[in-house]
């Protein structure tokens, strides 16, 4: 077994190998083409030393970034060759080869960054903190209540910029001796402003139910996925109350481990595309796309399993309804949202359209939902959060200022090279 499994390592890592190699000569190209990046122009820094497998991270940060730079020009410093290539092609924020810490150093050189921030905990942010005479903030890449949220890498940087007061006391739990009131900047999410894509259907008196469901699992403490358990009950009955339209949007990993998962996710995308001949204005929808975003705009109602996608929709301020795991080992972290969020149980299925309504119209159910939306990110109301993170980079760049005048005359350090090493070689 050890042979087999070491086999396969080295297989794994000669395929890596491989398509970086491949990545570099792609990305040279794109570098030649590419405009030069202005001398002295950008005062702010993404630092992403991942490869592309983890560019979702920093790709729901383009359009918040993208509306900062209107006031502080934001470069990003991409260290792998493989998630250069498609910021060279998709990032709307200029990016910056820097494969060694000697192109990183011309870079910084060239540019006066203030402030650097970080979508994750990479081991090779490291490297970055090295560099002073600017702050290091830590931005994260979502909202949640895993282990991953509250852990005392934060300690590492200047700052951090979190959503709101869950995600304070979450780390209070954990951080000793922290200044919080200093450190911990909360900005609530400024994604949910830049909500994007058009809408796969004419809007009308229907009421629009998101049904975002996560895959099965690859063990039982993670047995989240609803599809198999209520998702066809939950499809099959909003179809049926014809005032409803459906946006299903399964994981891209549905029923790649078990086939009766894979059977369920087919009968529901046959079921909808039935619906839709039947009555062409249901407009249905079987969502596949890579963006998100104008499904948690556009849905009325949305009911969601365990995953990053509770936090995605609870951002909006919208109502929600999670189902409730019918194996009874998967783990369920009930401190947070999920100690009095609305849950949906296998046996209540067929009474969804109801539940559906109590979701939008009873009064306690809505108060309870904007408490918690109140508690995680602050006031959701449209360009609230924006203007909160741009208040917070506006306080960084004014004590930068401060410390700049305080520190005018010492003397700058040298460069040491002593790292070439490259993320995703």
């Amino acid at each position: 077994m050890g042979i087999l499994k070491d086999g396969r390592r080295a297989f794994s890592l000669a395929k890596d190998l491989f398509a970086n190699r491949k990545a570099r000569g792609v990305l040279a190209q794109k570098i030649a083409a590419a405009p030069a990046i202005p001398k002295g122009r950008f005062k702010i820094a993404v630092y992403f030393a991942d490869g592309a497998v983890n560019l979702y991270q920093i790709r729901q940060w383009y359009k918040p970034l993208e509306e900062l730079s209107k006031t502080w020009p934001v470069v990003i410093l991409s260290r792998g060759a493989t998630a250069a290539t498609e910021l060279f092609e998709e990032s709307p924020i200029p990016t910056a080869y820097v494969r060694t810490v000697a192109a990183l150093e011309r870079t910084l050189d060239e540019q006066d960054i203030r402030i650097v921030f970080y979508v994750n905990q990479n081991a090779k942010n490291f490297q970055m903190f090295r560099y002073g005479s600017r702050w290091h903030v830590f931005i994260n890449h979502g909202e949640s209540d895993k282990m991953y949220m509250a852990t005392n890498q934060f300690k590492a940087y200047d700052y951090s910029l979190i959503a709101g007061d869950a995600a304070r006391e979450r780390l209070d739990r954990v951080l000793w001796d922290y200044d919080f009131d200093k450190r911990a900047i909360q900005i609530g999410r400024p994604q949910a402003d830049h909500y994007s894509g058009d809408l796969p259907y004419t809007p009308d008196e229907r009421t629009v139910v998101l049904y975002a469901p996560t895959w099965e699992g690859d063990r039982p403490a993670a047995a989240y996925g609803s599809i198999a358990s209520h998702g066809v009950g939950i499809v099959e009955g909003l179809i049926a109350s014809g005032r409803h339209r459906v946006i299903y949007r399964p994981h891209p990993r549905s029923g790649v481990l078990d086939p009766a998962y894979a059977a369920a996710n087919r009968t529901i995308v046959s079921m909808l595309h039935a619906a839709n001949r039947a009555d062409p204005t249901a407009q249905h929808v079987h969502d596949t796309g890579s963006e998100l975003g104008w499904q948690l705009a556009a849905a009325d109602a949305a009911i969601v399993d365990i995953s990053a996608m509770v936090y995605d929709r609870l951002a909006s301020g919208k109502p929600l309804m999670i189902t409730r795991p019918v194996n009874q080992k998967a783990e369920v972290d009930t401190a947070g949202y999920l100690s009095a969020c609305e849950w949906l149980d296998a046996g209540e299925v067929a009474d969804i359209v109801p539940a559906t309504d109590r979701l939008l119209k009873d009064p306690e159910t809505v108060a309870r939902l904007q408490h918690w939306v109140r508690h995680y990110f602050g006031d959701t109301t449209p360009g609230a959060a924006t203007a909160r993170f741009h208040g917070a980079v506006q306080t960084l760049m004014d004590e930068w200022q401060r410390f700049a005048v305080i520190h005018a005359d010492d003397a700058a350090p040298g460069h040491d090279h002593e790292d070439e090493s490259d993320e995703d070689s």
